[in-house]
């Protein structure tokens, strides 16, 4: 993503505010969404990847 902000100065020519279009505010939005919700799932247990994929066979959710 690449962001095109624009900025708002004050009479000393100091940036003060930030102007996004609403898509990039959108994606930045999701963006920490994302990683929020990785950041509250940091201390969940893990499995090994053959094994995710073992459970989702088993499932009926990937074909065998």
């Amino acid at each position: 993503m690449k962001l095109a902000p624009r900025f708002v100065t004050n009479d000393s020519g100091e940036r003060t505010d930030v102007i996004l279009s609403l898509g990039d505010y959108e994606s930045l939005m999701e963006d920490l969404s994302d990683l929020a919700s990785i950041a509250d799932r940091r201390g969940e247990p893990t499995i090994p990847h053959e094994e995710f994929l073992a459970q989702l066979k088993a499932d009926g959710i990937l074909p065998n």
